[in-house]
């Protein structure tokens, strides 16, 4: 009588091909669902749709969080920044700059999100389970450092081009995205389109997403290991979801605070004063405590919201397709 073959569990497939020989484990088959092609295709997808929906609809809150660090003499508040925006050229002005924010972080979601999956699973197996569960965080902050620094490549042009149609005083620029991007082409040698502001926007975006990565990660963990005890898929969607957006909401503000300085700069890089100088000159003009704190407090509101739901959309899309939501114990 012949035995019946045993299928070995998804975390310990063998990738030998020796019958019965159980592999070493792969952190791509130990989820909720294996980690194949499919899964980091709709992972990208979900970053699309969480990072470039929600930075499109706050658009009036960047253009004036752009214009207080630009000009802080003129746009001294939120509220007052937004009045003197309408009042100057129209309410419509407040949605300048719109399609290039959608396209840039339509595009940096997709590589952030969907490398960040694919870089903690290879790094994670080179870990091994036991060094990966002792240096968890590690491997987050690696994860999300590299996955930016790719989805920057693919942001950068388009917010040196959102930065300009937004600051640019009234009239000297255009606001059509195709016609700006052409002007900030023709004058690449001036502007230094596409790439001058990679540098700064790395200074900005990788502490960003290091930060927005871990502490959400970090944040999700403390939920499911003292307030949600029980295993997390014993818990509804609702209150998976629920804690998805108050991780990211928490994760936003300590983003926000780690960030500015380096958002300051890029937004002054787009001052016409500013041209032809270095980044350490625009430094030590404006100084240090103006960059780390003009517009803060509109910034902090904007990606608070703004990260938590960005995880609320993305962990969304992801239960929805059956490939639950992310983090835990």
């Amino acid at each position: 009588m012949v035995a019946p073959s045993t299928q070995l569990p998804p975390s310990t497939k063998t990738t030998t091909g020796t019958p019965g020989t159980v592999a070493k484990w792969d952190s791509r088959f130990a989820g909720h669902v294996p980690h194949d092609g499919s899964y980091y295709s709709k992972c990208m997808l979900a970053g699309v749709l969480a990072c470039g929906l929600t930075h499109t609809a706050i658009c009036p809150l960047d253009v004036t969080k752009c214009n207080m660090q630009v000009a802080p003499e003129k746009y001294k508040g939120l509220v007052q920044g937004l009045r003197t925006i309408v009042a100057e050229e129209g309410s419509r002005a407040v949605w300048k700059g719109w399609l290039p924010t959608f396209f840039g972080y339509s595009a940096q979601g997709a590589f952030k999100y969907g490398l960040y999956e694919v870089f903690k699973d290879q790094y994670a197996n080179m870990l091994g389970k036991e060094n990966f569960e002792k240096y968890k965080g590690l491997v987050w902050c690696t994860a999300s450092a590299s996955a930016e620094l790719v989805a920057d490549l693919a942001l950068c042009p388009l917010e040196m081009v959102k930065v300009k149609v937004q600051t640019a005083p009234h009239g000297t620029f255009p606001t059509n995205f195709g016609q700006a991007w052409s002007q900030m082409n023709a004058n690449r040698a001036e502007t230094g389109f596409p790439y001058r502001s990679l540098v700064p926007l790395w200074s900005r975006q990788v502490p960003y997403t290091v930060a927005k990565f871990f502490f959400f990660e970090k944040v999700v963990q403390l939920f499911y290991t003292y307030v949600f005890t029980n295993p997390k898929d014993t818990y509804s969607k609702t209150t998976q979801l629920g804690v998805t957006f108050a991780s990211g909401y928490t994760a936003g503000v300590i983003c926000a605070i780690v960030s500015h300085p380096a958002d300051s700069l890029v937004s002054l890089l787009g001052k016409p004063a500013n041209k032809g100088k270095s980044l350490g000159q625009i430094i030590n003009e404006t100084g240090f405590t103006k960059l780390a704190t003009k517009g803060l407090g509109t910034r902090i509101i904007m990606i608070g919201t703004l990260t938590g739901l960005q995880w609320w959309i993305y962990d969304t899309f992801k239960s929805v397709m059956g490939m639950g939501t992310t983090g835990g114990k």
